[in-house]
């Protein structure tokens, strides 16, 4: 039983930096995936454990610069309400308009999952936008306290790297 379990979380950690990795590029939160990836990896590999701490404070200090000023805020809550409209139409799939270069079976590629896909990354979005502003806005102590994390991070995963 323990064999199978390892080989299940080691998987599904896989397939979490697999994901995130294209989730960088793709709609998606690749910055998420790649930490739960490797979150689940640090509990068989050592390797993972010490690339945790930089991933995770480089993407706390994304979420704390993310509402660090109003009009920073709305740009993360329009690209919010973007993915929503988008993940809408992707479900919906109206035909394509005059314009379309390609074949119509080209037009909203990946139809309703895709659209899925998006409106749960808007949720995602959603929440993790609620979240690093109850956490970090208007709080400078907890930037500053955020910033010293990160830089000790960084040192460590130096010092890794040169072994």
């Amino acid at each position: 039983m323990g064999l199978a379990r390892r080989v299940v979380f080691e998987g599904v950690g896989w397939l979490l930096i697999v994901a995130g990795i294209a989730a960088l590029i793709l709609p998606g939160p690749g910055l998420l995936m790649l930490f739960a990836g490797l979150a689940i990896l640090s509990q068989q590999y050592e390797w993972a454990e010490r690339r945790l701490d930089p991933i995770k404070y480089r993407a706390l200090k994304g979420a704390a610069e993310s509402v660090e000023n109003v009009p920073r805020i709305i740009v993360s809550i329009l690209g919010v309400c973007f993915l929503v409209a988008c993940g809408v139409l992707w479900i919906l799939r109206p035909p394509p308009p005059d314009w379309w270069p390609l074949r119509d079976s080209w037009w909203l590629l990946g139809g309703a999952g895709t659209g899925s896909t998006l409106i749960a990354s808007a949720l995602i979005a959603a929440g993790l936008l609620v979240y690093s502003y109850r956490r970090f806005h208007g709080k400078p102590e907890a930037v500053e306290e955020l910033e010293r994390q990160t830089q000790e991070a960084d040192q460590e995963y130096a010092e890794l790297r040169e072994d």
